[in-house]
């Protein structure tokens, strides 16, 4: 599921960005990751987000 909007993966393999904070793994799906893009290059913590 996608930390950000809760949206469920939908086949295999799903193509969401990962990103390990706080020594916990986050999935994102394809429109959030693209909607906060400069967040993600910039390394802020999704709470920033």
């Amino acid at each position: 599921m996608c930390s950000r909007c809760g949206k469920a993966a939908e086949g295999i393999p799903p193509t969401w960005i990962c990103s390990v904070e706080n020594h916990t793994r986050h999935y994102f799906c394809e429109g959030c990751a693209r909607a906060n893009l400069r967040a993600i290059e910039s390394r802020l913590d999704s709470a920033w987000w």
